[in-house]
């Protein structure tokens, strides 16, 4: 069932399509379009009815149609086409088979990059599996290539396996998730489901319906640079301003001392002269009034900074970027429930908890398609030591199956 899993993904991650933050198109870059037209051959070529590429949001849907003579609720599966922001060209996978659980695993050929369990005690659940990784010169892109494979990959094995009964399946593939715009043209009234799942979690379990709130704030400070011999009095340092607003803030809920369901601001960025300094900040929380509070302080901070002069000397531009899924998904928990009692089925334990994070399905869900994030097998991800267990991957392919199976009963 899985011959063509492999394969599929190894082909993926090679081919090139990290996003572009900077791009004002849609998809930001011209190798996603490429990318996109190539899904597209090969959902019409497995098999896939009304296979489209949008043009106007860069998403690729396909449907499979229902083989059931009652109606049944339908269901979509989504994942995202490009890669983050980290070396994704000539990417080189390797796979080690059968890993020990134990060993470390040279990713480079000097030994300059490895994998272990010191540094990586996650490697420790891949005893006697598969692994693909890195070959430390790049990232590898399971996140999201191997929700993408495990998708097509379940596609297939229902084509070929009309016995197993569904409902109308639609899939998407879709750009520019890691830079955060990528749902946002999101066609929702031409994807047509009920309800879906984006296939872009990690380890093999873990299903999610709650993310955090999130905003960004641009900060821009203007100075007033002279003379440092004869500063007295005049100069207006735009960098001790940005020190000064940055240390308003409270020191400890920062990503590096939070956890769990804490919430958090995040300084992503900082540029600048004495005559003018610029940062980037965003802003973290699952609880809506936390996260409005956030936002509040933000304002605050700006406001008693800008008192002392005559003019606004610190500027924002602060402003939404998604919300928490859950308070959506929340009025129907029967889609969770459906994937949960899919993975038990499979013998799979459930890890249910919230993102510390977001994906596309936070604002598809709010969109109006309750969308959960399943897990997609993928550790490590947008880095050098990213890897994935073909195992997981398969896992992932037989809970696509499991879902809509279980829906169709």
């Amino acid at each position: 069932m899985y011959e063509n899993l492999l394969p599929r993904f190894l082909r993926y991650v090679k081919t090139e399509t990290r996003s572009n933050p900077k791009s004002e198109t849609t998809p930001s870059t011209q190798t996603q379009v490429d990318f996109a037209q190539t899904l597209k051959k090969e959902l019409e070529e497995i098999g896939m009815s009304d296979v489209v590429y949008n043009e106007t949001n860069g998403f690729v849907v396909a449907t499979l149609p229902s083989n059931v003579d009652k109606e049944v609720r339908s269901i979509g599966f989504i994942a995202h086409m490009d890669t983050a922001d980290f070396n994704a060209v000539n990417v080189n996978p390797q796979i080690i088979e059968k890993y020990d659980g134990e060993s470390t695993i040279n990713l480079d050929s000097e030994g300059k990059y490895t994998l272990n369990t010191k540094d990586f005690p996650n490697l420790k659940n891949y005893a006697n599996q598969t692994l693909i990784t890195t070959d430390g010169t790049t990232l590898l892109g399971a996140d999201d290539k191997s929700g993408i494979a495990e998708i097509m990959t379940a596609m297939e094995i229902l084509i070929k396996n009309p016995s197993i009964k569904h409902g109308t399946i639609r899939v998407a593939f879709g750009p520019d998730e890691e830079i955060g715009v990528g749902a946002d043209k999101f066609d929702v009234a031409q994807f047509n489901v009920d309800f879906a799942y984006t296939m872009d979690g990690g380890p093999v379990g873990e299903l999610q319906y709650e993310t955090f709130n999130a905003a960004q704030a641009e900060v821009t400070i203007q100075g007033k640079n002279v003379h440092p011999g004869t500063a007295k009095d005049t100069m207006i340092n735009a960098l001790q301003l940005a020190i000064d607003f940055h240390n308003q803030l409270p020191q400890n809920e920062v990503p590096e001392k939070t956890e769990g369901d804490e919430g958090f601001f995040h300084l992503a960025q900082m540029s600048g002269t004495p005559e003018e300094a610029q940062m980037t900040y965003i802003i973290r929380d699952h609880n809506r009034e936390k996260f409005e509070a956030r936002k509040t302080l933000i304002r605050n901070i700006q406001e008693i900074m800008n008192q002392p002069f005559d003019h606004e000397r610190v500027q924002i531009d602060l402003f939404d970027q998604y919300y928490n899924m859950g308070e959506i998904i929340e009025k129907d928990m029967s889609i969770i429930e459906l994937a949960k009692n899919a993975m038990i089925e499979l013998d799979i334990e459930p890890l249910i908890e919230p993102v510390r994070g977001g994906t596309d399905g936070s604002k598809i869900s709010y969109l109006g398609i309750p969308t959960p994030n399943i897990f997609a097998g993928g550790e490590n991800m947008h880095g050098r030591f990213e890897f994935v267990s073909l195992q997981a991957m398969e896992k992932a392919t037989d809970v696509i199956v499991k879902i809509v199976e279980s829906n169709a009963k």
